[in-house]
């Protein structure tokens, strides 16, 4: 008799995501593994006077869903700031702010997230008199859903220094009015000068919120998440929380390399991340860098110009010998290495960075990866197969349709839509394909992204179909995802040895229509063993 097990899930449609073995109907946990997948009669061996039966109820179990896109710290330090996701008005936006303030007379700033780049029927951009409208004697800073734009009120700009503009990082700008006089929108590292004013959160309050943030993570079924920005201090966070006993996901935290740092700061800063934290719950061993800012404000690299302002090309936040000096040395390191990069020119030169890195400093097992990929050229398609480039994608940036209002469609133009958000294209290159959230950005509910994934329509008559097959999806979410982070010898998939991370569902998502995929919840959720959420 092999022993009994902790847990013993029968009477479910196991997705294993083991290509040997697709499909089970029962799984058995012992410790902090998987000790058995396979039929209902083979599992009974594992069964002892305490081991918990749980009934599937014919639902689907998969493995634990691994998001390969998030921002754990940022997202979660934005849970009790004003949430804009639900403002489509400017009325509404003021009933936000009004409301938050009201409630917190004392926060010496009103700050929020989530702001769409255009309000109300006529899709004016906000602008501080707008603001000053609103409240004038309290500073106010909004940041975009997406991250990458800021909106303040004149009283903001002028605790800032910057109500007369400021010389700012590569591809970063106070926008100006023709006074020489700051409109109130701070395009992507501008916001520096706000985030330099604003009082910053003590640890205990990093904390608290961190731990709610691994707690709604954990409701929705994530067992793991890539990290898109960090440093020793993040990182040391997470491990705290961890000897807490409150971690309830895995989290791979890379070293955010930003323009000013050093290649010094490279070596001595992010190198050392991936021997001191190498725990069962946080690991380092990678590092971020952006190529490029996003399509909406024209700061997204593309090849040709942009559909609707054929002056400009965007831009990149670096130079190529720039950016090309940063990969070297990271791939040097042996780092991972992620790239934001949204535009097809971003991601040319993303790509071409990687190929340097081989020629340069010898083939080697990288895994370096493109985030995003928003835009493609066709030439550049067969080359994340070539160079080992995992694409790391997010599916609900995807607009749905051409009727829903997002500038995006119009910036890039109808002769890129077919090579847009261009799933199938890049998964029938050869490419591996993960897909993630980018929460705070979106929601980080990883059934909607699914649902996106399978309920795609093209934007126009003749454009390429770019939805997914629910078991590619799956897999991008769960076993490709973790050799996305070089875990795919011990998470990722059901099977015997493997972690025993793994999602009960509330239906059999393989016996449902497309449609209905957005109502699928989590009933329980485990992490190494360990039960982290249930209904």
């Amino acid at each position: 008799m092999p022993g009994f097990a902790d847990f013993i899930v029968t009477n479910a449609h196991v997705f294993t995501a083991d290509q040997d073995q697709p499909n089970a109907r029962a799984v058995a946990v012992r410790g902090k593994h998987i000790v058995y997948t396979g039929d209902e009669l083979g599992v009974q061996e594992w069964k002892g006077s305490r081991t918990r039966f749980i009934d599937g109820q014919g639902c689907t179990l998969i493995p634990g869903i691994i998001d390969s896109h998030f921002h754990m710290q940022h997202g979660s330090l934005e849970l009790e700031k004003i949430h804009f996701e639900n403002c489509f008005t400017y009325e509404q936006a003021r009933e936000a702010i009004l409301a938050y303030a009201q409630e917190n007379p004392q926060a010496p700033w009103l700050t929020g997230f989530g702001m769409r780049y255009y309000l109300g029927p006529g899709l004016v951009p906000m602008t501080r008199h707008y603001l000053d409208d609103i409240l004038a004697d309290r500073p106010i800073a909004i940041t975009a859903y997406d991250g990458h734009t800021m909106w303040t009120n004149t009283l903001a700009l002028h605790q800032a220094g910057i109500f007369n503009g400021a010389e700012c990082p590569p591809n970063s700008y106070v926008v100006m009015d023709e006074n020489g006089e700051a409109t109130g929108e701070l395009k992507e590292r501008a916001s520096q000068f706000i985030e330099a004013v604003v009082p910053e959160p003590d640890r205990a309050t990093r904390m608290r919120l961190l731990k709610r943030g691994v707690k709604i993570a954990a409701q929705m079924g994530l067992t793991s998440v890539h990290n898109m920005d960090g440093d020793d201090e993040q990182a040391g966070l997470y491990s705290s929380i961890e000897q807490d006993g409150d971690l309830l996901v895995r989290i791979y935290v890379p070293f955010s390399i930003r323009v000013e740092t050093t290649l010094e700061e490279i070596e001595e800063k992010a190198y050392p991340l991936k021997e001191k934290y190498q725990s069962e719950l946080v690991r380092g061993g990678c590092v971020k860098m952006f190529m490029d800012g996003v399509i909406e404000t024209y700061t997204g690299l593309l090849v040709d110009p942009y559909g609707d302002d054929p002056t400009t090309y965007g831009d990149s936040n670096y130079s190529v010998e720039h950016f090309n000096r940063n990969v070297l040395e990271a791939d040097r390191l042996g780092l991972q290495i992620f790239v934001h990069s949204v535009g097809d020119g971003g991601v040319h030169r993303v790509l071409d960075a990687y190929q340097l890195a081989r020629a340069t400093n010898g083939l080697r097992d990288a895994r370096h990866r493109v985030e995003h990929i928003e835009v493609i050229h066709p030439g550049d398609l067969p080359r994340f197969k070539q160079l080992d480039v995992i694409a790391s994608m997010q599916p609900l940036h995807a607009p749905p349709s051409v009727d829903d209002g997002d500038v995006w469609l119009s910036r890039v133009g109808p002769s890129r839509w077919p090579l847009s958000f261009a799933w199938t294209d890049i998964r029938k290159a050869g490419a591996r394909l993960v897909f993630g959230s980018d929460w705070p950005v979106v929601s980080q509910n990883p059934f909607l992204g699914i649902h996106n994934t399978l309920n795609r329509k093209p934007w126009a008559e003749g454009m390429p179909h770019h939805h997914q097959q629910l078991a590619d999806t799956l897999l991008s979410y769960t076993r490709d995802a973790a050799y996305a982070e070089f875990q795919e010898h011990v998470k990722g998939q059901l099977k015997e040895g493997y972690l025993a991370d793994l999602v009960l569902l509330s239906e059999d998502i393989f016996n449902i229509s497309p449609e209905r995929m957005r109502d699928i919840h989590p009933r329980i959720t485990m992490v190494g063993g360990k039960i982290t959420y249930e209904m």
